[in-house]
């Protein structure tokens, strides 16, 4: 199994930062925060683009993906959230990351609209991610938090280039049983994130072991089916300013990861 951190959890951090807590800690890999405040957006050029590349590939760090904030299933037209995947798509291309990650969104209407506006959007988009050799994962989230939710409009997509980004937390907040959201999400499944927080009043981050989340179920169940998958640490720090910085925290996190893996 494979160890990736977000960095969410270090906001606006350089990236040669960013790659040497991966390398101290042992991380196969980050996932890249894609926001105009932080280092790597759509808005790099193609030099910069490279430059990153080249940096990740000579720290031996995959990139594992690009996370966005295009939400899919949103209300209004289609061509600007299709625009905004693009651009996610053809950073993740330029930068060699295999997945980008997009919300739901679908808040403010009926489940069936929300359904069938994503899946109409992410089928279109399916094209040109299978052109650039990347997949798009819609998040647990919002509007779909369940792996119930997710897999009503990934089923009616229906195109390997789409797929399922599993957020623990959220499925766990929407009351999901692990072994149901699992169970719904493999067969899309492209990666999932894990974290910890105290309760479902106080989702503030904690150190992965010190909360509520069923941390060790989940990760048991990706190991039995899908054994070289990755687990992905989502910090939030961005929006927690209370929070402990995570940089200390990524040793023993990713020490209780292998150990949950081993087992």
């Amino acid at each position: 199994m494979k160890f990736a951190f977000s960095t969410l959890g270090l906001p606006g951090l350089p990236v040669p930062d960013v790659l040497a807590l991966a390398t101290a800690h042992g991380y196969h890999g980050v996932e890249l925060r894609a926001h105009p405040e932080e280092p790597v957006h759509p808005g790099l050029g193609p030099a910069e683009r490279a430059d990153v590349a080249a940096e990740f590939k000579a720290s031996g760090v995959e990139i594992l993906g690009v996370a966005g904030y295009a939400r899919v299933a949103a209300p209004g037209d289609d061509e600007p959230v299709l625009d905004e995947i693009s651009s996610l798509v053809g950073l993740a291309r330029d930068l060699g990351a295999p997945f980008v990650r997009v919300f739901p969104g679908g808040a403010g209407q009926s489940a069936a609209e929300a359904d069938a506006t994503a899946a109409r959007r992410l089928g279109t988009a399916a094209r040109y991610a299978a052109d650039a050799g990347v997949r798009i994962l819609l998040e647990t989230h919002d509007s779909h938090r369940t792996g119930a939710d997710a897999t009503r409009v990934l089923g009616t997509v229906g195109h390997r280039q789409v797929g399922a980004l599993w957020d623990v937390m959220h499925s766990w907040l929407a009351g999901e049983p692990v072994a149901d959201t699992f169970a719904a999400l493999s067969p899309y499944l492209g990666y999932v994130q894990v974290k910890d927080i105290a309760s479902a009043d106080d989702t503030t981050p904690l150190p992965l072991g010190a909360g509520v989340l069923p941390l060790a179920e989940c990760v048991a169940l990706l190991g039995a089916e899908h054994p070289e998958g990755w687990l992905c640490w989502e910090y939030e720090k961005r929006w927690y300013d209370d929070a402990a910085p995570l940089a200390p925290l990524l040793g023993p996190g990713r020490d209780l990861l292998s150990r949950l893996a081993a087992h």
